[in-house]
Order: structure tokens, then C-alpha cells, then sequence
């Protein structure tokens, strides 16, 4: 990857910035030694790269709309035929009731396996495919299994898919993930975004380990906090049937299947290769830059959720189609600032100083009706 010349707002000059996975190191004015960020950060000294301390005291806000609604109109002027990605993915369906099944089986040959390795196999094969199937959650939270004309299969197939996950959330997720594509980065409506205690508490290395593990904690208490909404029948049908589900498993294989389960979940959307796409997805990185892709191979596992960009601009087309979006329209998304390594996300997220859970754009944004 190379470097780019990329404007800083509120700058005379340009500044020199990289790609994520690059490192660059130079020479400041005063002739200390620099080292760029890989992930895309800017020059800071070399001794205070590792620093204790985030060098953020507060979340970015911006007063602009977001950048996908422009980019959409543009694209979709441009390239008329875009909108024939946007339907249903018809192997979806049958790609992760395969997933299901695997789970389910994995909970008969774990019943009688000593409990270092339920754990190990939780997180070296459970977690993954839990994780993965999290995503075809989120995949199918847009109606893309069965169409925008059956919006109750696709809560129903969602349900079903959350089976394997142990706890449930899916209907949940569909119903505040709506509110993160309306208003990203909104106030008090997007609730992807830490709140001002996460920010200012997790805010050296150590720490921010912490706030990585807790990660699936955070994601289910956030909304209750940050914007609370009334529980619908199909959350309660969601919760009963996963119970159900669960005290069937332990029924027939006992305890091990169900911990095998639910310590896979959390362990693969805390510290773990494809965790890194939480924190790839929307954290500036670079300043300006708010959504994040990843074009890399563990895209295969997860429905293609680094093309975090395309999938912003045109929310309604399948995973599987949005590699086709930015073949379509490559000048949209070539020149922008991706990802090449969620691993590298991690570690970066972790040990710059400028970033933690403040590194987000906020903006103040005014709630619409419900279309």
C-alpha cells in the first residue's frame, strides 16, 4: 500500500497520511524521531507511541450529514445498475442453516470433553462460526434472506440463526441497527457509539483490553441506556424460544454444549481476529474519515462485512453482492482509506494514543418518523 496526500481539516497544508498497514518513519523539526501510524494515525514521537494514556479527552463531533446518503444519489445517478444488486441473496438461507446444524452437532461431540477443551474448541471453531453467524444476523436484520416483501420470515429466519448464540438478540439488533445506518454517529440514537463514560474510563492500553473483552457485555447494555425502547412481541418470542432451545441442548448433552455455545460467542466478539471488524468499521483511524473497509481474506467467514463502506451507501444489497458495488463504481471506493489486517486494528486500537473509544464521530442529529 502507499501513502496519500490527504487534506487535514482546518489545515493550510496537507498531510502526509498512510493506509492501514503501512509504517512510515521520519524526522520531526526538531529532529526526533517519528513513526507513523499503521493504521493510518498521525506522525507522533516514537516515545510516546506506546503511551499510557489516550491523547483524546472527547468523541469527534462534526456538524455535516453523513457521507453515504451524497455518495448514494451519486453512484446510483452514475451507475443506474447498482440497484439491481439490491434483492434478497437466496443462498443465504441455506449457507447458514448449514452453519445451525454444524453448531448443533459440535454440542453432541463436545458433551463428554474435558473442560479445557470446551473452552478451546468454543474459541478455535464455536466462536468463529457463532461470530459468523452473528453477521448473517446482521445481514438478514435488512431483509436480504427472504426480500423486503417478507420482513416477518426474515425476523423469524433471524431468530433461528440466534439459536446457536445461546443468548437471544436478534430481533433486538434489527430493531436499534436501523438506527445506526439513519442516523450514524447520531446522539442519543446511534448506540454503536461508547458512551462519555467508556471514553474516559478506558483510556490506556490496559484498559482498553478490557473494554475489547467486554465488548459483547457493552453492545446488549448500551441501548438501554442510551436510547431504552419498548420491548415487542417478537423479542419476547426471540427470548422463549432461545430458552427453549437452550434448555433443550442441556436436556440431551448436558451443560458442556451450552457453555460451549455461549463462551464462543463471547469470546469471538471480544479479543479475536475477526473481532477486529467492530473497531475497523467506524473508528477515525484518520481524521475526517468516519466508515471503514476491509477487502481481506476474512471477509469469506463473515458475509463480507468489511466492505463496511459499500454496505453503508447501499444497506439493502446482500454481503455477497457488495464486492460487485465497488467493481462497479471503483472510483468511489479505491482512493479511500481501508483496512488490510483486523489483527493489526486490534493492536493498533490498543497501543496509539489516539485512539480509544473517544475516536468516534459524533454528530447532533434530529430523530425522522419512521418511514
Amino acid at each position: 500500500m502507499r501513502c496519500t496526500p490527504v487534506p487535514t481539516p482546518n489545515a493550510n497544508n496537507a498531510a502526509r497520511v498512510c493506509v492501514p498497514g503501512e509504517r512510515f518513519v521520519g524526522i520531526d523539526a526538531e529532529g526526533r524521531d517519528l513513526a507513523f501510524s499503521g493504521s493510518g494515525g498521525p506522525y507522533l514521537p516514537r516515545a510516546h507511541k506506546m503511551g499510557n494514556c489516550v491523547i483524546r479527552d472527547d468523541f469527534e463531533w462534526v456538524y455535516t450529514d453523513q457521507p453515504h446518503t451524497q455518495r448514494r444519489r451519486e453512484i446510483l445517478a452514475k451507475y443506474p445498475e447498482v440497484k439491481r444488486l439490491m434483492t434478497h441473496d437466496p443462498q443465504l438461507k441455506w449457507t447458514v442453516t448449514t452453519m445451525v446444524m454444524v453448531q448443533i452437532l459440535a454440542c453432541f461431540l463436545v458433551q463428554d470433553l474435558p473442560w479445557k477443551w470446551v473452552i478451546f474448541w468454543a474459541y478455535a471453531f464455536g466462536g468463529c462460526i457463532n461470530h459468523s453467524l452473528t453477521l448473517a444476523i446482521h445481514d438478514i436484520s435488512h431483509n436480504v434472506a427472504f426480500g423486503n416483501k417478507s420482513v416477518r420470515w426474515n425476523r423469524f429466519f433471524g431468530i433461528f440463526v440466534n439459536l446457536p448464540v445461546g443468548v437471544p438478540y436478534s430481533v433486538s439488533f434489527k430493531k436499534y441497527h436501523i438506527d445506526h445506518h439513519r442516523y450514524l454517529g447520531g446522539e442519543g440514537l446511534d448506540v454503536d457509539v461508547p458512551t462519555e463514560f467508556e471514553g474516559w474510563f478506558f483510556c490506556t492500553p490496559a484498559r482498553k483490553i478490557v473494554w475489547l473483552f467486554l465488548q459483547p457485555l457493552l453492545y446488549a447494555l448500551r441501548p438501554l441506556y442510551v436510547n431504552p425502547k419498548p420491548v415487542s412481541g417478537m423479542e419476547i418470542a426471540n427470548v422463549v424460544v432461545q430458552i427453549i432451545f437452550d434448555l433443550t441442548i442441556c436436556g440431551l448433552w448436558g451443560v458442556k454444549p451450552i457453555v460451549y455455545l455461549i463462551a464462543g460467542s463471547l469470546l469471538c466478539m471480544g479479543i479475536h481476529p475477526i473481532s477486529g471488524h467492530f473497531i475497523a468499521e467506524h473508528y477515525m483511524f484518520l481524521k475526517g474519515y468516519e466508515t471503514y473497509s476491509y477487502y481481506g481474506p476474512l471477509n469469506r467467514i463473515t458475509f463480507n462485512v468489511g466492505y463496511h463502506m459499500e454496505h453503508h451507501d447501499f444497506p439493502s444489497i446482500p454481503g455477497s453482492r457488495l464486492p460487485l458495488v465497488r467493481k462497479i463504481a471503483p472510483e468511489y471506493y479505491n482512493n479511500l482509506p481501508h483496512h488490510t489486517s483486523w489483527v493489526k486494528v486490534l493492536f493498533d486500537f490498543v497501543f496509539d494514543p489516539t485512539m480509544g473509544p473517544y475516536a468516534r464521530v459524533k454528530r447532533i442529529s434530529k430523530p425522522m418518523k419512521a418511514e
